[in-house]
């Protein structure tokens, strides 16, 4: 399994980034994803999470009207939309296969992870 992430950059505050997931390996598509991200100091932390065929999703509260999930499951690639973009938000942004059922929100419940992407948001 390889997990792929791409899109973070620098971006100012109230501005919006869209990160991609491209995932491969055996029956990718039959896996709920999640993303995750990890400030400096401080420990990652779930994000949201997107079921296998795209019809469900939730977030953490911080991100919640800010943020939405969506999946290709033509591409095998996931995407995290980010709208009115925080200083707060400022991290490395992680995705991840679940390894258990939809609305894992713990990082142990996750089991293949990608490399991150930098998303870094000045006032």
């Amino acid at each position: 399994v390889l997990l792929v992430e791409s899109g973070g950059g620098l971006v100012q505050a109230g501005g919006s980034l869209r990160l991609s997931c491209a995932a491969s390996g055996p029956d990718i598509d039959r896996y709920n994803m999640g993303w995750f991200r990890q400030a400096p100091g401080k420990e990652r932390e779930f994000v949201g999470a997107i079921e296998w065929n795209g019809r469900s999703t939730f977030y953490v509260d911080s991100v919640k009207g800010r943020f939405t999930l969506s999946r290709d499951t033509v591409k095998n690639t996931v995407y995290l939309q980010m709208n009115n973009l925080k200083p707060e938000d400022t991290a490395v942004y992680y995705c991840a296969r679940a390894a258990f059922q939809f609305g894992s929100v713990r990082v142990v419940e996750y089991d293949y992870w990608g490399q991150g992407t930098q998303v870094t948001v000045s006032p």
